[in-house]
């Protein structure tokens, strides 16, 4: 075969040359130098976004989230809150009316009658009527101002039975 006459022919030329460079020897730094050196000429730039960090990006993202927070609180309008000097429970004659509705309707409300009624306590539990397992089948006299409609507007309780 003709492969294994080119091998036996180059075995000596390899051996010679074996013995020649075993002689020879690089400093050590050359091969870090020539990797350094390398990895410079073929590390592609970076991009803009890659100059931050993960965490400086997320310290970024929230500086922006705050101050677009604080512009949209800045240019958003303000009304001044004023404490209306019209209480929501009304005297009359002693006795104190709740208000169910706003008061602008029930101002503006040109049919409001006054109704009395027996009111049972359970519906009155939202207003601050106490309310226990004993008493829970109790009616409660109340005067209801209502409108035209027939909606509550405001009510004032009259005595309990």
């Amino acid at each position: 075969m003709d492969t294994k006459d080119n091998q036996d022919e180059l075995t000596p030329c390899f051996a010679a040359l074996r013995s020649e460079l075993a002689g020879i020897d690089t400093p050590r730094c050359v091969e870090k130098e020539l990797l350094q050196a390398f990895q410079r000429q073929f590390t592609p730039e970076r991009r803009w976004y890659q100059a931050l960090s993960l965490p400086q990006w997320g310290t970024a993202g929230a500086l922006c989230s705050l101050t677009a927070v604080v512009l949209l609180l800045a240019q958003s309008p303000h009304e001044a809150v004023s404490v209306s000097s019209r209480p929501l429970v009304g005297f009359d004659g002693g006795g104190a009316f709740v208000a169910l509705d706003s008061l602008e309707r029930i101002e503006a409300e040109p049919g409001a009658q006054l109704v009395e009624a027996e009111v049972p306590r359970t519906v009155l539990a939202p207003l601050g009527v106490p309310v226990s397992p004993e008493n829970a089948a109790d009616t409660v006299r109340a005067e209801m101002l209502v409108a035209a409609d027939g909606h509550p507007l405001a009510v004032r309780l009259s005595s309990t039975n």
